[in-house]
């Protein structure tokens, strides 16, 4: 089977990306190996689940270590193989002491970056309180980080591989659904209404890099939100817009789904 590589690359948001597995399905054909990729952030996940599903011989599953994870490794695999779909992913501990240095998960990757892992290498990675952080990893990275010590600006930390049942899990949240009456369909306003949030929070949040639309940074809060955008907050979930109507009195309804 030759597969379409030119139709499913045209227009792709993420061109780079989908060309690997690409890359990685044709091996699949040749080899009739399942194969897991590495770790793939959120929006080419979606793409690739998007416009690969239509390749008729490969099924894709995808497995990022716990039901909420944005970045995932994904399973390609001839349908007609019964597979497991539980990806090779180990866990990391990452002490320090951050009791007055606060840090954000970017902050651990890149430490773990300057320590010589890939960044393809690291799926989620959060943080526990001031004592470091967590987070899923491929065994090549378990490997090379196994015992290490680093540096995270001026506060040394220490590497442990642990099973991924031995990690403290990010919360997982039930889907709500919620609806709100607001002036505007504005990113702030709906953010305000979805995460329980003053305004002036949700500014902060935009102003520290925490709030994403469609995967992407918020850099303006008075951007109009359409059907079908979702907003990613960090440490809050994330709001899929459902529906917004016109009420009798120039408001909007909006109906949201929270995860």
């Amino acid at each position: 089977m030759s597969l379409p590589r030119d139709e499913l690359l045209t227009k792709a948001r993420h061109p780079e990306g989908l060309a690997a597995l690409l890359d990685l399905a044709e091996l699949v054909l040749r080899t009739w190996q399942p194969t897991w990729s590495t770790f793939v952030d959120a929006p080419l996940r979606e793409e690739a689940m998007e416009r690969l599903s239509s390749l008729s011989e490969l099924a894709w599953h995808h497995d990022g270590g716990h039901p909420g994870a944005e970045r995932c490794r994904l399973l390609c695999h001839r349908c007609d193989q019964p597979v497991e779909g539980i990806a090779p992913i180990q866990g990391l501990l990452i002490e320090g002491n951050f009791l007055f240095d606060p840090i954000s998960p970017n902050d651990l990757r890149w430490a773990l970056h300057s320590m010589g892992a890939e960044p393809e290498d690291l799926g989620d990675l959060w943080v526990r309180g001031d004592r470091g952080g967590q987070g899923l990893i491929s065994p090549t990275a378990a490997e090379h980080l196994r015992g290490r010590c680093g540096r995270l600006r001026e506060v040394e930390i220490h590497c442990d591989v642990l099973e991924i049942g031995q990690l403290q899990l990010p919360a997982q949240r039930n889907l709500k659904r919620l609806t709100t009456v607001e002036a505007s369909c504005r990113i702030d306003a709906i953010a305000s209404a979805g995460f329980g949030l003053s305004r002036s929070k949700i500014v902060s949040q935009i102003k520290a890099g925490r709030l994403r639309l469609n995967w992407a940074p918020v850099r303006r809060g008075n951007r109009e939100l359409k059907v079908g955008d979702r907003l990613q907050l960090q440490g809050r979930g994330s709001l899929e817009l459902l529906s917004c109507t016109l009420t009798k009195r120039d408001r909007w309804r909006i109906e949201l789904m929270r995860r």
